[in-house]
């Protein structure tokens, strides 16, 4: 029988960090934008604080309620609940290949989350923070139901920061995509019923408001001093800063909707609390469903620093609704410290589009045979942490060829095939010669293991990844200047040693500092080294490996990428719009070859009237006579182009 898994709680006395990652909607296919804007990114924060002796727990789950789960259950014709089970499992098995570590990957859709999002509720009415309003919205007369935002798409009527209007076509009732202004349904132009394209009506419906204006100034003045104490990513301090700035609102905190935490109140059994409102709770709720000791973490802000990783669009509702409803209940909670958002990924400097096919998504990076390392490193290196940033294939296969296994591997494997060979995998006596270079050798490393340790403590997670990598080339500097070969370990094989010995615990210490980034490939160097992983230290000894220690044989850590297989990922992740454009191409290239040939046989049988038809005819052959054969056969209204077309349509394959 396994053993229970050991629950982490906070210890008084050490550092205890509360890690959670913006709750993926269970309704789709994550793509590598949403791996690395939150899972990823909290996933190294998280390791690299274990890997620091901290009392970690890393919290996320799928956020399975509201009207994107119910739009998405009606286009698939299944149930909310089929549907949330169905992505659950997508979800926790595209993680699981990422090697993310949470400590529980739980769902929304628990008792636990309805009792605290009810307490809540019931907490802000009690403190005069909610209102009822009776409001206009969406209804649509063909299917008779009020229609929540979601279900309500048209053109955006919000003004852009230059002031020209954003007009996104495609924006939804209560968010648009482009310019990231939250929407009443109602203001949108030419709004559509997304379920039946239908034109809404405007009808009285009776809903529950939080006051946020009422909570603005506490708001603010919590904003002010955790974005400052826990130095918060600017777009996010931008972004919090701009819903303050045009004064807080009243928001509707109910929907008309069936699937979801039901409203605690009489007269309000059919409508549920908004998504974006009990959301939040979630990171809450499922803590409560990993221990049931739960308060340790939320209610414990003298001891626990709360951290917690998204993109730019879910900003608000970490920043002003979730601590506004937790300022409100007058309850004591930990409360976001360090909030570290990223900009977008955009794949091949456009969108990533499931419904056209377009971009790697979490279900398919697999089907491309490279470890999931290769694409966490890529992913991390080119996170969007102040701008956006693009996915392209040819910097993915420059990454893993030059940065990967020239640098970092090459050192490791080096050092290693060294040992084996030069000292049977017995590290040898190297403690008794030194000399100043390696002294000052270490001093660089220091200095690089500092910078590293301060710029992941301030969750600069791309910085970080470069000071990896320039440990590393130091490691490789280590042996050219030392000119470790057979030479050397012949004639001074004390200084062979001892650039070997110092080598492998440089080793021993890129293990730990790579790991979050990169486990399967710390995995692959600690069983190298004979070694467990080592706490990432202050200051690096270079101590952890002594002389006799046996190591294990030596294995490449990477592999080279073809140039050629940049075209191959490119095609079968371009998308609809590539393989018909391409399609289209090989279609008009046919077609004028076809052409071409139709004249030519006509030219033919002109020149050869009056002739011997059987001998002429002969020498033609080839593809003129098939398509003399073929133009014969043409149905009605049909011309050659027309038929070569069709053809050539048939070949192309549907995406995935």
């Amino acid at each position: 029988m396994a053993a229970a898994k050991k629950i982490v709680l906070p210890v008084d006395g050490k550092k205890n960090i509360l890690i959670t990652s913006a709750l993926p909607y269970v309704n789709n296919v994550p793509h590598l934008g949403n791996v690395v804007g939150s899972v990823l990114s909290a996933d190294v924060f998280a390791r690299f604080c274990r890997a620091r002796g901290y009392q970690t727990l890393y919290i996320c789950g799928t956020d399975e309620y509201g009207t994107a789960t119910e739009t998405k259950a009606l286009e698939e014709g299944v149930t909310p609940q089929e549907l949330c089970d169905k992505y659950y499992k997508i979800h926790s098995e595209v993680y699981e290949w990422f090697n993310i570590s949470f400590d529980h990957f739980g769902r929304t859709p628990t008792q636990q989350q309805t009792d605290i999002s009810q307490d809540i509720f019931l907490k802000l009415h009690k403190n005069g923070y909610l209102k009822e309003e009776t409001t206009l919205q969406p209804y649509c007369e063909t299917h008779s139901s009020f229609l929540a935002d979601r279900f309500v798409e048209g053109t955006c009527p919000k003004l852009l920061d230059d002031g020209k209007p954003c007009a996104y076509p495609d924006a939804r009732g209560d968010q648009c995509d482009k310019c990231g202004n939250l929407l009443n349904p109602l203001e949108l132009i030419n709004p559509k019923c997304k379920l039946d394209g239908a034109t809404p009506v405007p009808r009285d419906t009776t809903h529950i408001f939080i006051e946020l204006d009422k909570l603005q100034p506490a708001i603010t003045k919590w904003f002010e001093e955790s974005s400052q104490q826990g130095l918060w990513s600017s777009n996010g301090i931008h972004i919090t800063q701009s819903w303050l700035n045009e004064g807080l609102q009243p928001r509707g905190i109910t929907r008309d909707l069936k699937w979801g935490t039901k409203v605690p109140l009489d007269g309000y059994e059919n409508k549920v609390l908004y998504v974006w409102f009990d959301a939040c709770i979630g990171y809450v709720s499922i803590t409560a469903n990993y221990t049931d000791q739960w308060e340790k973490w939320w209610r414990n802000p003298e001891r626990v620093k709360l951290y917690q990783f998204m993109g730019k669009d879910n900003v608000p509702f970490h920043t002003v609704i979730f601590p506004g409803s937790q300022i409100g209940t007058g309850d004591k909670w930990t409360q976001l410290n360090m909030l570290s958002t990223t900009e977008y990924l955009n794949y091949e400097h456009g969108k990533f589009s499931k419904s056209r096919g377009i971009g790697v998504f979490g279900t398919n990076a697999k089907d491309t045979g490279i470890p999931s390392d290769v694409w966490r490193y890529y992913l991390l290196a080119r996170r969007p942490e102040t701008s956006d940033s693009e996915f392209e294939w040819d910097g993915f296969i420059d990454a893993n060829n030059n940065e990967l296994l020239k640098n970092f591997g090459n050192f490791v494997n080096r050092v290693i095939k060294f040992a084996n060979a030069k000292y049977e995998s017995v590290v040898p006596e190297w403690t008794k010669y030194t000399e100043t270079a390696f002294e000052n050798h270490k001093k660089e490393v220091n200095a690089a293991l500092a910078q590293y340790n301060e710029e992941l403590e301030a969750v600069k997670i791309r910085a970080a990844l470069a000071t990896v990598l320039r440990v590393s080339s130091l490691g490789n500097s280590l042996l050219q200047h030392n000119k470790l070969d057979n030479k050397l370990a012949a004639e001074e094989p004390d200084k062979a040693a001892a650039v070997i010995g110092l080598a492998l615990n440089q080793i021993h210490l890129l293990a730990s500092l790579i790991e979050p980034y990169m486990p399967e490939t710390t995995t692959s160097i600690l069983k190298m080294l004979n070694k467990d992983l080592l706490i990432i230290p202050d200051v690096w000894q270079a101590d952890s490996i002594a002389p006799s220690h046996k190591i294990g044989q030596a294995a490449l850590l990477f592999s080279v990428i073809k140039a050629e297989k940049e075209q191959e990922w490119r095609e079968l992740f371009g998308g609809e719009a590539q393989k018909k454009a391409k399609a289209e191409q090989a279609a008009k290239a046919a077609a004028k070859k076809a052409e071409k040939d139709k004249k030519k046989l006509a030219k033919k049988e002109k020149a050869a009237k009056g002739k011997a038809g059987g001998v002429e005819a002969a020498k033609v052959g080839g593809v003129e006579a098939a398509e003399k054969g073929a133009s014969e056969q043409l149905p009605a209204g049909e011309t050659a182009v027309d038929q070569v077309t069709k053809g050539v349509e048939q070949v192309v394959l549907p995406s995935s």
